[in-house]
């Protein structure tokens, strides 16, 4: 039996202690003596967030596949426990053998949202894992990053030995190989990462040089090893039908933030958002096969007891079987009782008609994004939505029986003026309209509208990544201004507004672009406390702000100056398949509030074509 890394009179202490015990439904358990590699991949938030992500659990499934291969997982301790680990010195261990995580031969660290790098810091520090890459011996786990912030990972740079750049599907054997081989060999630390440099989406930053011009930019990123390659180059899954994916998926004993079955249908998306990083970073569009994600399907539920499932991607709209695979769900799972879960889709007549089929319409509400109010900041911004789009989709909504309508918009675009501030409620307004021409005895109640807007982060391998970005008082001014707008509708009754917090988006832009210079920021912010800093009731701005000020950081160097487009950016080290002058051509567009086609609708020779796979139409227009 299972030895609990904590004992009773701990548990009975902290707040859901199911987060640290492990055992859950379809846990692998495996031998540990009986493996080559230990690994633990690790998600540095709460155990709800971690295991709600995807990613974790798709490789999860495919290193334990492996039979000389081990892979257990470790979450972010809440706060309560962290306080009890530190002080009865109790090392942070994996949740499957209850092990400590430095005993382990990799730490996979994913890496999904900026303001998780405190939570990093403790990951590291509680399992006793020396913080700065340079002070690891060759006892310590290799520390790999992953995951959306890899594509700018220099802020972060001095506290990994690797980051791995792409989906993780694809090198992971291969790196392993090398692992297993240097050990053979009784190679060093050091020879295994010269090694695992030869691999082209592995980036090794010790193996890179960084010089900075006297205005503070970047003027050089220099490898120092023969091995390293002067660009590190993604890699991703070509063909996603026969790539890996859990069909036993982990079931939790708690409730979690996604807690139903979760079928990714694509990767890609064709629409060119050119605020959006996701959008560029994982093109070209992949499909799934239709039949294949119907057997998968049918798995996952059989081996989960689940009654939900979501089907995922950037854009469910654009999955080209989406009628065939929604019709399947809905005929072959209705004795059952599953509910399906529809993110990403644009409200057209179909969307609506199978929403209406697949979820109570008096309970839930409909959801736009059409990121920005006014018709001219949604064609700078390349929405490729139309106002005429938006009331029909909200009036065919209506007349199908829903009231309740969510929006979510930004504020702080490039090139933004007050009038497109107000414009967010003049939409709002006109929605509320086209309700109200509905007969009243047609009509289900009043109207509820909940717009909601976060502010804008310039984000790498984006168009805007040239943009400057508003400072805190600049966003409350933006949402104030929506506000005031709000209080002067007709129907103001009928609509609420919601804002995301300004202070937290001003350091999520500042860790998004910054450099390798930041890691003493990161690291005097985590000596003063901060940690969970995404959770309101944990963040501590001040603290942040003190940090900032003792590291002497330049907040209008990497916040609100904008960039001009030969300037050397810290992440120009990696190459994502996107061509920077796509990019730039973009941002220009955007500057001419010009609309760029959709990938279907007409290449724009963005450079993705490189890869020979999935859904390209270079050629094919």
């Amino acid at each position: 039996m299972r030895k609990l890394a904590l004992d009773d009179d701990i548990l009975l202490t902290i707040e859901k202690p199911a987060r640290y015990i492990g055992n859950e439904y379809n846990m692998v358990k495996k031998d540990p003596q009986n493996v080559d590699i230990r690994f633990c991949m690790a998600f540095p938030d709460v155990y709800e967030i971690g295991m709600s992500h995807l990613g974790i659990q798709i490789l999860y499934n495919m290193f334990n596949e492996w039979n000389d291969v081990y892979c257990e997982r470790v979450y972010s301790p809440w706060t309560d426990l962290d306080k009890i680990m530190r002080e009865k010195n109790i090392k942070l261990f994996a949740l499957e053998t209850q092990d400590p995580i430095k005993d382990f031969d990799f730490l996979g660290i994913t890496l999904q949202y900026e303001m998780c790098y405190t939570n990093v810091l403790q990951i590291l520090e509680l399992s006793d894992i020396p913080l700065y890459a340079k002070d690891r011996g060759e006892d310590d786990p290799i520390v790999i990053g992953g995951g959306p912030c890899t594509y700018n990972p220099e802020p972060i740079a001095d506290f990994f030995d690797m980051f791995y750049i792409g989906e993780g599907e694809t090198k992971y054997r291969e790196l392993l190989d090398l692992y297993k081989e240097n050990k053979k060999n009784g190679g060093s630390r050091l020879d295994f990462l010269k090694m695992a440099a030869g691999i082209s989406c592995i980036y090794v930053p010790q193996f890179y040089d960084i010089e900075y011009n006297e205005d503070q930019t970047v003027k050089s990123i220099t490898p120092n090893v023969n091995c390293a390659p002067a660009k590190v180059k993604k890699d991703i899954v070509l063909d996603m039908s026969v790539s890996t994916y859990p069909k036993k998926p982990l079931v939790p004993f708690i409730k979690i933030t996604q807690d139903r079955v979760v079928l990714e249908i694509q990767r890609g998306c064709i629409r060119g958002c050119r605020f959006c990083q996701a959008g560029t970073v994982y093109r070209p569009v992949r499909e799934k096969d239709v039949e294949a994600l119907k057997e998968t399907a049918r798995e996952m539920l059989k081996n989960t007891g689940y009654e939900e499932i979501s089907l995922s991607s950037l854009s469910s709209s654009d999955y080209s079987s989406l009628p065939e695979l929604v019709n399947f769900l809905i005929d072959e799972f209705k004795e059952k009782h599953v509910n399906i879960s529809l993110p990403s889709l644009r409200i057209d007549a179909f969307s609506l008609d199978v929403m209406s089929k697949v979820q109570d319409i008096k309970k839930s509400s409909l959801t736009f994004a059409p990121e920005a109010g006014s018709q001219r900041m949604r064609n700078v911004i390349n929405k490729g939505l139309t106002e005429e789009n938006i009331l029909n989709g909200s009036m065919m909504a209506f007349r199908a029986g829903w009231n309740k309508v969510k929006l979510y918009f930004m504020l702080g675009l490039p090139f933004e003026t007050v009038e497109d501030n107000e414009a967010i409620m003049d939409l709002c307004e006109l929605i509320a309209e086209e309700y109200y021409t509905i007969p009243k005895q047609e009509r289900n109640g009043k109207v509820n509208i909940t717009a909601s807007t976060s502010f804008f982060i310039p984000k790498p391998f984006t168009p805007f990544q040239w943009a400057s970005m508003c400072t805190k008082d600049q966003f409350i001014g933006k949402a104030k201004i929506v506000k005031d707008k709000m209080n002067t509708l007709l129907n103001k009754k009928s609509i609420k507004y919601n804002w995301h917090e300004a202070d937290l988006s001003e350091l999520e832009g500042l860790l998004a672009r910054g450099d390798r210079r930041l890691s003493s920021t990161i690291l005097a912010a985590y000596r003063n406390g901060c940690i969970y800093d995404s959770w309101s009731e944990c963040f501590k701005y001040d603290m942040w702000c003190k940090a900032i000020e003792d590291t002497n950081v330049d907040m209008d160097f990497y916040i609100t100056r904008e960039r001009n487009t030969d300037e050397l950016f810290p992440w120009d080290v990696l190459d994502i398949g996107v061509s920077k002058s796509f990019l730039i051509r973009e941002w220009n567009n955007a500057k001419e509030g010009k609309v760029t086609p959709n990938c279907k609708m007409q290449c724009s020779g963005c450079g993705a074509a490189s890869f020979q796979g999935g859904i390209c139409f270079e050629n094919q227009n």
